[in-house]
């Protein structure tokens, strides 16, 4: 007896032709979208968010105090967008220069460009396209200087930080790190239009910030750095020298933090010494633990100096929201 097999009958005869090619065309199809996927994600790779989240959590606390909690929501929504273009900008940029150096970092070598997941042709457009949006953006929606201090930051961070100092100095950071500290100061102008003593002190504050945070992080990758031929200060200087400058600069940050309180109420004041304390503390005991030859683990202070600064900032978001007395006025200054 000879039996015909039914076209669809899914019974494990083999598929008609049209059933191979409807399954084939939906696996191109599937194909095309993982590809895409893939590319925006690597896109965005190239922009580094979660570095441009640390960098916004400082903005809208400045603008907050700038106004003393009475900003307009879609002002701190648009300075976020357009200050968000531009540390996207400079990060692009930044990957297309140190392609060579990611690629030999461990902690690195997965970015888009070191594993050739984007075209640095392509990159470098991107990065460019990025600068000349948030620029247009930032003088659109906010005003001319915040839009000039955005462009100031790429250019500084891509040629005075990534193609010379990175390269050549121990000293990278502490003068590099000026770029991050940057988001206070446009937020500041894009609320006011002018540049005020409480931005330049929640600048120093980050950029005191900065060199603890980054060295704790350089210590524990330092092997990293020393392959690539980047001479961050643990590649350069012994463990305690190294940690004992993490504490000097701890301590700058705190005590700068402190000073903002002339401009703040008791709210900020308050978590601005606890925060301090505990942020002194962890320093000291790296210090001590190294000191002593004993294991250390410097992640733990990179991890929690980043809560420190989000306690920080935070914390004046909420003092400047609720616009009690300052400091000076409650002593009766």
């Amino acid at each position: 007896m000879r039996i015909r097999a039914q076209e669809g009958s899914g019974h494990g005869f083999a598929p008609s032709a049209r059933d191979a090619s409807t399954t084939g065309d939906r696996r191109t199809s599937e194909g095309v979208v993982a590809r895409a996927n893939q590319k925006v994600l690597a896109y965005v790779a190239l922009t580094k968010p979660r570095v441009i989240e640390l960098l916004l959590v400082t903005t809208i606390p400045a603008m907050l105090l700038a106004s003393r909690g009475t900003v307009d929501p879609l002002l701190i929504l648009a300075t976020l967008f357009g200050g968000g273009m531009a540390a996207a900008s400079a990060n692009s940029l930044n990957c297309v220069v140190d392609a060579d150096i990611d690629k030999v970092m461990k902690r690195t070598a997965r970015r888009p460009l070191a594993r050739s997941a984007v075209p640095t042709s392509h990159a470098l457009v991107f990065g460019l396209a990025l600068g000349v949006a948030s620029f247009t953006w930032l003088w659109w929606a906010t005003n001319l200087l915040a839009g000039v201090l955005a462009v100031a930051t790429i250019l500084f961070y891509i040629f005075v930080y990534t193609m010379v100092l990175k390269r050549r100095t121990s000293q990278n950071i502490v003068w590099g790190g000026a770029a991050g500290c940057m988001p206070v100061m446009i937020g500041w102008a894009a609320t006011t239009g002018t540049i005020e003593w409480p931005a330049f002190v929640m600048f120093l504050i980050v950029f005191f910030w900065t060199p603890p945070h980054t060295w704790a992080l350089a210590m524990r990758y330092k092997e990293d750095y020393r392959v690539a031929g980047v001479p961050m200060l643990p590649v350069v200087m012994d463990e305690i020298g190294v940690t004992k400058r993490i504490v000097i600069y701890t301590w700058a940050t705190v005590i700068t933090t402190v000073v903002l309180a002339w401009w703040t109420g008791v709210i900020y004041a308050a978590i601005a010494v606890v925060a301090g304390l505990w942020f002194l503390i962890m320093a000291h005991r790296l210090y001590r633990g190294v000191k002593a030859g004993v294991p250390v683990r410097p992640l733990k202070l990179f991890l929690m100096s980043n809560n420190y600064l989000a306690a920080v900032f935070f914390g004046l978001a909420v003092d400047s929201v609720l616009g009690f007395a300052t400091v000076p006025a409650l002593l009766g200054w």
